[in-house]
């Protein structure tokens, strides 16, 4: 969210945040941490921030379903709105809103971009130890199994503190809804798996896939894939 908020930033917009905690501090941006000792909650400092007439708006989480319709409506009435939620992938956060109470239609009317993220360890470079990749991992990364591939596994240095690995790699999924898209979201009883599918063929990378990526390219390991991802693929 604070690199969206600062590609964006421009002292003509009036860009207002609502946070907790506020984990950075912005230059030109008005940041307002929450605080529920006093009542002053998400949903009601959204609303408060809703009579002053921003431009962009972010919401640090959307956690109840009064917050949900208010960020909606905000979007609907040309208010740029960014937020998070916690679901397993791009799709699920389409479900989770109508199950928060969101009817389909205002999301097709509002949703512009979901990016779901997960952060993976990074293998250390200085220790990293290669391997020959077999048939079995090949055909899991989805390559053919007569491409020659060396991977690498984590092994453990003064560097890493013997980890194997030094830092960590985000790893995203961009949903941007089209018109079929919204067709179908907009449809009773579609589900999130009906969502993903239909993303995918419009050229969406999944997680699983750019976790994948990383993997041959050699920055994490294949356990972190499949202990991170894997499930969810």
């Amino acid at each position: 969210l604070y690199a969206a908020l600062n590609e964006i930033n421009d002292p003509d917009l009036n860009i207002q945040t609502i946070e907790n905690p506020i984990e950075y501090m912005l230059d030109g941006i008005n940041q307002l941490e929450t605080k529920s000792e006093i009542g002053l909650d998400f949903k009601r400092a959204l609303r408060s921030y809703l009579r002053q007439d921003p431009d962009v708006i972010m919401v640090g989480e959307i956690r109840d379903e009064e917050t949900a319709h208010i960020a909606v409506e905000a979007s609907l009435t040309g208010h740029l709105l960014f937020s998070t939620l916690h679901t397993n992938d791009a799709a699920s956060t389409i479900i989770r809103l109508v199950e928060m109470g969101i009817r389909p239609y205002m999301l097709t009317s509002s949703l512009l971009l979901i990016c779901a993220q997960r952060l993976l360890r990074r293998l250390c470079t200085h220790c990293r130890k290669p391997f020959e990749a077999d048939a079995g991992v090949k055909h899991l990364l989805g390559l053919p199994e007569a491409q020659p591939l060396q991977l690498y596994a984590p092994a453990g240095c003064e560097l890493c503190h013997d980890s194997g690995y030094h830092g960590r790699i985000g790893i995203y999924e961009m949903l941007a809804p089209d018109d079929a898209l919204r067709l179908l979201m907009a449809q009773p009883e579609v589900d999130a798996q009906q969502i993903k599918a239909q993303a995918m063929a419009n050229g969406m990378r999944t997680l699983f896939q750019d976790a994948a990526a990383k993997v041959i390219a050699g920055q994490t390991s294949l356990e972190e894939l499949t202990l991170n991802i894997l499930n969810d693929a």
